[in-house]
């Protein structure tokens, strides 16, 4: 990336975090200089810069992709990494794509609220972090109803590669499937359908014939018309799997109902902690000033983002330490102090439980084993 672009986008930064705009996280000088030396090493894009960056230096085709007429190749910006996605128009709202990404620096992408179709994605390597959702991957999938998306970050790390089949279903070509009253308003088909509503997600377990299903989506064995229909087949099949898990969770315990102001409540209380993780406010706090009780608040957390209050808070400060311990020219303990660990035996436990090395191995510029969020719920 040219210097002046670089510069640029750094610079951006500062008026695209909401924790930066808050002011109220940097309380000392120690955090200042830790967001600064974050600030000047991560870009966070919008779709505007994104778009930007594309056309300054888009991804050639390869020569040897032979696309049929209903298939499109879209890259990624060379500067953030490399990228093979072809999307596929199967049918008029119905679209899938086959997505290679490989990051070479550390970037995020933010996306504001927007309507949102039904979405199914299944992750075939490497993870995928979105500060609203539990990192998707390995046995977890992503299955989400249509109605308004939240704001969300979604952040990639420099060196990881990420493989995934990614299918989106426009809510009007699903609704003929349900032809009867009972079959519309059952409670687990409405879910896919809340229109101005926020929208509902899931992460079921990936299980051998999901995978499979994806893997010969990705190795498709026709070309033209032939090729559509096998993956038409496939997609329906996959997303009849996952309307049976969802039915039978309904069927099972009713699903807990979160009232749309209740829900940006809970996404204000996500962002004060995204912005003050280091010395953040106590749950009776943080339920008072978003103006909800400490039990929905807690109640809250683990339906709306899948973790708890205290998960997500530790997830916020594993990652941000995580981020800093790259940039490199740093000690471990000014970083575990910096996001708001005060005993470095601890820091470096949790630490490892969630990526899988130790902060002094990340340091040195080994590898993340893993991310595990399963230590946060």
């Amino acid at each position: 990336m040219q210097p002046q672009l670089l510069k640029l986008h750094c610079l951006r930064q500062v008026v695209t975090l909401n924790s930066v705009n808050s002011g109220k996280f940097i309380d000392n000088q120690s955090q200042l200089d830790s967001w600064l030396i974050l600030l000047t090493m991560t870009l966070i894009l919008n779709q505007s810069d994104w778009k930007e960056l594309y056309e300054r230096s888009p991804q050639p085709q390869p020569d040897d992709l032979v696309l049929d007429e209903y298939e499109e190749f879209v890259g990624s910006p060379q500067a953030l990494g490399r990228e093979f996605r072809r999307v596929m128009e199967l049918s008029p709202g119905l679209r899938l794509t086959l997505s290679d990404y490989e990051c070479s620096q550390d970037w995020c992408f933010k996306e504001t609220a927007h309507q949102h179709p039904i979405q199914l994605l299944i992750c075939l390597s490497g993870f995928v972090h979105c500060d609203i959702h539990p990192s998707l991957g390995g046995t977890r999938g992503y299955f989400s109803g249509s109605g308004i998306s939240p704001a969300y970050v979604e952040t990639n790390f420099s060196g990881d590669r990420v493989t995934f089949i990614d299918i989106e279903i426009e809510p009007e070509v699903l609704e003929p499937f349900f032809l009867s009253d009972r079959q519309r308003h059952s409670e687990s088909i409405k879910q896919l359908f809340k229109g101005e509503d926020w929208k509902v997600s899931f992460y079921p377990k990936v299980t051998a014939k999901m995978r499979s299903l994806a893997e010969q989506m990705w190795n498709a064995p026709y070309r033209g018309a032939a090729k559509r229909m096998y993956l038409q087949a496939k997609v329906l099949e996959l997303l009849a799997m996952h309307l049976d898990i969802i039915s039978d969770r309904a069927n099972q315990t009713p699903y807990p109902r979160l009232k749309p102001e209740t829900i940006a409540r809970l996404h204000y209380a996500q962002e004060i902690l995204t912005s003050q993780f280091a010395h953040p406010p106590s749950l009776s706090e943080l339920a008072q000033q978003v103006g909800v009780s400490d039990r929905t608040l807690q109640r809250g957390f683990q339906i709306l983002f899948n973790t708890t209050v205290v998960g997500y808070l530790i997830q916020q400060r594993l990652e941000q330490a995580e981020r800093l311990l790259r940039q490199g020219d740093v000690k471990v303990t000014e970083v575990a102090n910096s996001v708001g660990y005060e005993h470095l035996g601890q820091f470096a436990a949790a630490f490892k439980r969630h990526f899988g090395i130790t902060p002094s191995q990340c340091l040195a510029g080994k590898k993340t084993v893993f991310r595990s969020k399963a230590d946060f719920r």
